[in-house]
């Protein structure tokens, strides 16, 4: 994994996310390596020897730049993060996700997390002193073989599902991510899903669909063709098929009506 401190220009930048005014993205590039991450469209703007997942650019200088954009921009939803993880393992020596929580609470900025770490749960303090804030954490499968395949270096799913239980209990609102929607893997375990959102009391769940994009094909069918090659064929069918996603919705609606939790939905 190559790490390297670079500055940035800007940290607070204008989001085209539906509902969202701003992202915050501490880190360029991530060390989880999801095969579906289609973040990888980052990699237009650096060297062409670069690989998606095996790099992490640390914005060092990124708390004096925010301090001095909070000044003069005004205040709207900020999500942190949109194409990194602000929780990744980097951010246990540069601390760089919790000093610009500290900057956005003194200026008490609406916020919004996402996040595939339990880390998120050491930031508790500062969360805290925000009037508008809700934390999520992506959860696609509960199957953990199915985890290292699509998601091999990020935190287990069990410690996510703690993680969020722990930020319910911390009195903020918490949503589980279930984005993106693997056929079959994610179809399977949908119910299991539901039953452990309700379990840890997320407030909403968002869905979203596998966008493929960015080239991330390439990476998730290498992935299928190891693991699991006589998917293969069904996933690539599913993946591109518009009614199936139909059908995945209303299934997905009649479970959140079945176990009262809100659902929206990205797609």
């Amino acid at each position: 994994m190559e790490i390297k401190l670079i500055d940035c220009k800007t940290i607070l930048s204008r989001s085209r996310i539906y509902g969202v005014d701003y992202a915050i993205n501490p880190y360029l590039g991530c060390a989880h390596g999801c095969l579906y991450c289609y973040a990888r469209f980052m990699l237009r703007h650096l060297p062409p020897s670069l690989e998606w997942g095996e790099f992490v650019y640390v914005k060092i200088n990124a708390p004096l730049v925010l301090t001095r954009e909070t000044r003069k921009k005004r205040k709207g939803l900020v999500l942190v993060s949109s194409v990194t993880d602000p929780y990744q393992p980097v951010e246990r020596r540069y601390e760089l996700t919790r000093k610009l929580l500290e900057i956005l609470a003194r200026k008490d900025f609406p916020l919004t997390i996402l996040t595939k770490s339990d880390l998120v749960v050491r930031d508790l303090d500062i969360l805290k002193k925000f009037s508008n804030v809700e934390v999520g954490l992506t959860i696609v499968t509960l199957d953990e073989n199915v985890r290292r395949v699509f998601e091999p270096r990020a935190p287990p799913i069990k410690k996510r599902l703690e993680a969020l239980s722990e930020v319910k209990q911390a009195g903020l609102k918490t949503y589980a991510f279930l984005g993106p929607l693997l056929p079959i893997f994610s179809e399977k375990s949908l119910e299991d899903l539901f039953e452990k959102f309700k379990e840890v009391g997320v407030d909403r769940v968002i869905a979203d669909k596998l966008n493929i994009k960015a080239g991330n094909w390439r990476y998730i069918r290498k992935g299928l063709e190891k693991k699991y090659p006589d998917l293969l064929e069904e996933f690539e069918k599913r993946v591109f098929d518009e009614v199936y996603y139909l059908m995945l919705k209303s299934r997905i609606l009649r479970l959140a009506k079945s176990y009262s939790i809100s659902v929206d939905f990205c797609f």
